[in-house]
């Protein structure tokens, strides 16, 4: 069987001389958590099926761990990258309305991501590698699978993370530079490519597969195309970074002869039919916490975009309410799309009747989409990755994004649009009102500069991959589109974010600086910068061209 050889970037061999000792504090803390015992493991294939069911609940974490569901989510994701993206907003004024709205970051929330993917999602993928790598190479390469894909998540919130070492006797935790972890993710996707279509018709393991299979229909070809479309993903995202690297790893998915998704229906969404609920449905519908971002509202609302109504619900009364003059008014938007301001240090509940979200806990997450491929053809066809047309396939695009969620409105009326982002208006605080800062349409110019196109892709991906706030926060950082609303109350400590550059990243957990510092002073030499929300990834190299 086909094994790949580990590539090691010379610039972690500094890392290796100063990171001799054992992480005990780390290895302790992210040991397995999740509560199956070896007698469970070993009733019909579940030493196989366990590992990897716990491993799909937790890249869209919801893991029922037995200490409660949903908070961990809204702290891992909901409160940091949905936001940040631009996407959502929660309309309690948490900490007096100065926490991460204002990047007052909270340490007890930026840290979970990290600490629950290595304590309950990784262990499980650890578990299955140590499992299937001899006996099993189609489960091993869905297991790898979902390891890039749980892991550039984290990546991509943190920087640099424990990847190949982790769990490994003698590497010590040893931690990735961001770049030697996506090289990594490129050598796992290659390999798990491999070994499915080389192992294509071993069928005592397709039949295994369907068994554990929440995220994809349960078919090798569906793995391997979601393989193949998760290499573009990645692919792009270094496109600034490592642009040679990243053509060559786009074209091997771009010429595999089994393809990538391409139809509405080609989706990879954790499926809710098998026990698993949405969280973010949870923290919508029950406690009502998940309203419209002012800057979805700008783009929406201006464009006048047939999906508003398909990803939020539009006010459902009329806003009654007592202003500093003590007169009560009435604020009627009844029936209209409203969104809440990131940033605006406000200390007011009168947001609750805002537009939510569409999601409910019975509601499939989605983790991407066929529109996301065809956007992704889109900018590398602009860059000259391809004799594709980055018309048609930004065309293909919208178009798919429309069929998917069902939209009856033309998608032809849409692309010869002209819209552009709607102006903010924050009625309560009038100094919260912005002007709108996407200043491009729908429409494709051909004859429109490098910049203006990808501002255009990136807008229009943005909404395709609607509601998944890690990669379309990941995407914005990279690339600056859409073009979001700033804070207008910048709260960051030592002032280690620039309000109009943004937040680039999530700092590694407060508390592992005390309960293990050799761990945590290895991270931050990886990170090659401060360990503040201001620091720069790898990838996103603030230029595009």
């Amino acid at each position: 069987m086909k094994r790949k050889i580990k590539k090691y970037i010379p610039a972690l061999a500094a890392l290796g001389l100063m990171f001799t000792a054992c992480t005990e504090n780390f290895q302790q803390l992210n040991t397995d958590k999740s509560g199956i015992t070896e007698e469970q493991m070993q009733i019909d294939y579940n030493h196989l099926r366990i590992p990897l069911d716990v491993a799909q609940q937790g890249i869209y974490f919801n893991y029922d761990f037995g200490k409660g569901k949903n908070w961990p989510f809204q702290l891992m994701q909901n409160l940091n990258a949905d936001m940040f993206s631009g996407y959502m907003h929660d309309y309690k004024p948490h900490n007096g309305g100065s926490s991460n709205t204002d990047y007052n970051l909270q340490d007890g929330w930026n840290g979970t991501n990290w600490l629950y993917s290595y304590a309950y999602t990784l262990p499980q993928l650890k578990k299955s590698e140590d499992t299937t790598a001899v006996k099993y190479p189609l489960l091993y390469a869905v297991t790898k699978i979902l390891k890039v894909e749980a892991m550039h998540r984290v990546s991509d919130m943190y920087g640099p993370i424990i990847y190949n070492n982790f769990g490994v006797e003698g590497k010590d935790y040893l931690p990735e530079t961001q770049q030697q972890a996506y090289y990594s993710f490129f050598d796992d996707l290659n390999e798990a490519i491999d070994l499915l279509t080389t192992y294509a018709g071993n069928e005592a393991e397709l039949s295994i597969i369907p068994r554990f299979d929440i995220i994809l229909d349960g078919t090798h070809a569906a793995w391997l195309k979601f393989a193949n479309s998760l290499r573009m993903r990645l692919a792009i995202r270094v496109a600034m970074a490592a642009p040679e690297k990243g053509k060559a790893e786009f074209l091997k998915s771009l010429n595999h002869p089994t393809g990538y998704f391409t139809e509405p229906s080609e989706l990879a969404v954790v499926s809710t039919a098998k026990g698993y609920l949405n969280p973010l449905g949870e923290i919508n519908r029950v406690w009502n916490e998940v309203q419209m971002n002012a800057s979805m509202e700008s783009i929406l609302n201006g464009y006048d975009d047939p999906r508003r109504g398909l990803f939020f619900e539009p006010c459902a009364d009329d806003i009654v309410y007592t202003d500093a003059n003590g007169k009560t008014v009435t604020l009627a938007v009844k029936g209209e799309y409203r969104g809440i301001r990131q940033g605006t240090g406000y200390s007011h509940q009168l947001f609750a009747g805002y537009s939510k979200i569409y999601v409910s806990q019975s509601t499939a997450p989605i983790l991407m989409t066929a529109a996301e491929v065809w956007f992704l053809r889109a900018e590398a066809a602009l860059r000259g990755w391809t004799t594709e047309s980055a018309a048609y396939c930004y065309t293909q695009g919208v178009t798919t994004s429309f069929r998917q969620w069902n939209v009856t409105s033309s998608v032809e009326d849409y692309l010869e649009s002209d819209r552009i982002g709607a102006d903010y208006e924050d009625p309560f605080e009038p100094v919260n009102t912005i002007a709108a800062r996407c200043r491009v349409s729908p429409r494709w110019i051909e004859a429109a500069t490098q910049e203006e196109k990808l501002e255009k892709i990136i807008t229009q991906k943005w909404l395709a991959i609607f509601p998944e706030g890690c990669e379309a926060w990941a995407e914005q950082r990279r690339t600056g589109y859409p073009r979001l609303f700033p804070v207008r109350v910048n709260n960051s400590r030592n002032g280690s974010i620039d309000t109009e550059t943004m937040i680039r990243r999530l700092p590694f957990p407060g508390d592992l600086s005390d309960t293990d510092p050799q761990q945590y002073n290895a991270l931050v030499q990886a990170l090659n910068g401060a360990d503040t929300g201001g620091t720069r990834l790898w990838w996103d190299t603030g230029q595009n061209f």
